[in-house]
């Protein structure tokens, strides 16, 4: 039996990640802040599938908290298997409108987290010679769309990159790339969702099952869902300058209010 470790795992995409795999009998190591949270879905995860399900309370915008879940990645004896770089946020406001703090916090969760945890696994699976990570980024990583979609950006270039340097090793790299999906991602950021079209948003489930689905063909990025790889087809037709003054009008009719 494998072992899966999932960042940010207690709720969206994290925990439908959590959902697959505990129901395809995969061991795993659950992260995120809230230890109550944590502890409770743990255990349902055990009852319902009778897999085993450990705690690491961790906080990504932490050296403390990624250091915590790098050395448990770096565990040669309980060894992990697929690492989940889930954990992630948004930031209400403009490029200006968000102080500095907020932004280097997301900056430390979405890029530095994301580095030193994918390296921290890869070195590991590469001596054992198989292995998988997912590092969840967004479509929004393709569009001239604010730092939230830069740092997105940067999970696509890195994970792209790694991938490259590691073929033959055993260890596959793959970066998600969902678009709108019902979850706790745009309340806690305090935007509005009420104008987002139906037809935009996805089905978490669905969406990792296609991820996976994407991870085992040896694909490098994945885009989950036939609308968003449609838009973004066409967004690479659209001049850049021009893209920027849409995704802008976008952004404020469908991102924070």
């Amino acid at each position: 039996m494998t072992t899966a470790l999932i960042t940010g795992s207690t709720a969206g995409i994290g925990a439908a990640f959590a959902r697959r795999l505990a129901a395809d009998g995969h061991d795993l190591v659950l992260v995120a802040r809230d230890t109550q949270r944590l502890r409770e879905q743990a255990t349902e995860l055990h009852d319902r599938h009778g897999i085993e399900a450990e705690v690491l309370t961790a906080d990504l915008a932490e050296d403390r908290g990624i250091e915590a879940v790098a050395a448990r990645l770096g565990d040669r004896k309980n060894p992990v298997d697929l690492l989940i770089n889930n954990a992630g946020f948004g930031n209400k406001g403009r490029y200006l409108e968000v102080s500095m703090a907020d932004e280097l916090r997301m900056l430390k969760v979405h890029c530095e987290a994301v580095l030193r945890l994918t390296s921290a696994a890869t070195e590991a699976m590469r001596e054992r010679g198989r292995g998988g990570v997912v590092n969840v980024a967004s479509v929004a990583a393709f569009l001239p769309r604010g730092t939230y979609g830069a740092s997105k950006a940067w999970v696509v270039q890195f994970t792209q990159g790694a991938a490259r340097d590691l073929a033959g090793s055993g260890v596959r790299l793959m970066a998600l790339c969902p678009g709108f999906v019902r979850t706790e991602f745009h309340a806690r950021a305090g935007m509005g969702t009420d104008n987002i079209p139906g037809w935009l948003w996805l089905d978490a489930d669905k969406l990792v099952a296609a991820a996976l689905g994407d991870l085992a063909r040896g694909k490098t990025l994945s885009i989950p869902d036939p609308r968003y790889k449609a838009l973004m087809g066409a967004a690479k037709l659209v001049p850049r300058g021009m893209l920027g003054g849409i995704t802008s009008k976008t952004g404020r009719k469908y991102g924070p209010r």
